[in-house]
């Protein structure tokens, strides 16, 4: 599989309103502009972070606009949905410490310029429903199902499913996990086994009606998958893949023609270094991945070495032949790749 057009942009310079800045998230809008939105402040954590915007028109980004902000509130964890009649979703996480955090929604008509008040996605909730990092799809019987993740002493993926176009939201069964026993021995290898916290952070597809699948961000050095047969309300239990996972994000799209784009660190450690970053491809539902491009950190296109920084938390979006990925770049922006398969 090649690339016919690529170009590589800084969604905002270096006078961005804010020191510090990660976790974007990108749609297309019905005009063709493209809306990104991502968490800002003086840094992740602190009660000043809350969620910025940018649109790209013509090729050109507007400057950063805030969108939500409750004062003395930690904000966390933008996620943007396109409706089919073109309103614009946003959930956000807010509250801290990420364990007791909630969900936010609210709303655009006119293509991000302006959002409603802030509304509970889930009354009550307490640990964060709905989508957690990565974007809700829309199966094709017209379910929402957002991929979930509950961050305690150890950590737990589901998915969030609405059958009214996000009014009410069910949470599906936890995806089994394997964990290690206190004793260990046999039994305990195996690539259903999960070392270290567990599993957050799931990007999913629909590869036919009713069978999604999920790949999860993981403690235990890999990215982990699971599958569905009932539309996301039971899941398999989670099994190692063979791509690398440090602990950090990822995220995939489904292309018209069933081909998968995933954006992720290919490092396999614990807390690893948060680069080089890859788009891989797959054909195959996601059992094999090849290699479509470099995004940042490539030491073989160098003559010297390169600065170490860190190029993660990608969102990565397709249209027709059309692919979209931004991602944090060192903390102080967020790059947006546009790239185009060729046919």
């Amino acid at each position: 599989m090649k690339l016919k057009e690529q170009s590589r942009q800084f969604v905002f310079e270096e006078d961005r309103p804010f020191a510090a800045c990660h976790a974007s998230t990108i749609v297309t809008l019905s005009n063709g502009d493209l809306l990104v939105a991502y968490f800002a402040g003086s840094k992740e954590g602190a009660p000043d972070v809350a969620i910025w915007c940018s649109t790209r028109t013509d090729g050109i980004w507007s400057r950063p606009r805030l969108v939500a902000d409750e004062e003395g509130v930690v904000h966390w964890n933008p996620v943007l949905f396109r409706k089919t009649d073109g309103q614009i979703v946003l959930h956000y996480k807010v509250g801290s410490p990420i364990p007791q955090w909630y969900t936010r929604m609210i709303v655009s008509d006119d293509n991000g310029e302006t959002w409603s008040e802030p509304v509970e996605l889930v009354p009550g909730d307490s640990g964060g429903r709905g989508p957690v990092k990565n974007k809700l799809i829309e199966l094709q019987d017209g379910t929402w199902l957002a991929p979930a993740s509950i961050e305690g002493e150890t950590w737990d993926a589901f998915a969030d499913i609405s059958l009214d176009q996000g009014q009410t939201w069910t949470q599906s069964a936890m995806v089994p996990v394997l964990r290690p026993s206190a004793e260990g021995g046999k039994g305990q290898e195996g690539k259903y086994l999960v070392r270290g916290k567990g599993l957050i952070q799931p990007t999913i597809w629909e590869s036919e009606p009713g069978y999604v699948h999920m790949l999860h961000r993981s403690t235990a050095g890999f990215i982990y998958r699971s599958d569905s047969s009932d539309s996301g309300r039971t899941w398999s239990p989670a099994y190692r893949t063979y791509l690398p996972n440090n602990n950090s994000g990822i995220d995939l799209a489904r292309m018209d023609d069933g081909t998968l784009v995933l954006a992720y660190n290919p490092v396999g450690m614990y807390n690893g270094p948060r680069m080089p970053l890859l788009l891989s491809v797959s054909t195959d539902n996601g059992e094999n991945w090849e290699q479509l491009i470099v995004l940042e950190g490539d030491y073989r296109t160098y003559t010297k070495p390169i600065e170490p920084g860190e190029y993660s938390y990608p969102a990565v979006i397709a249209e027709g032949r059309h692919i979209y990925v931004t991602y944090t770049w060192k903390r102080e922006r967020v790059v947006c790749w546009s790239l185009e398969l060729e046919s």
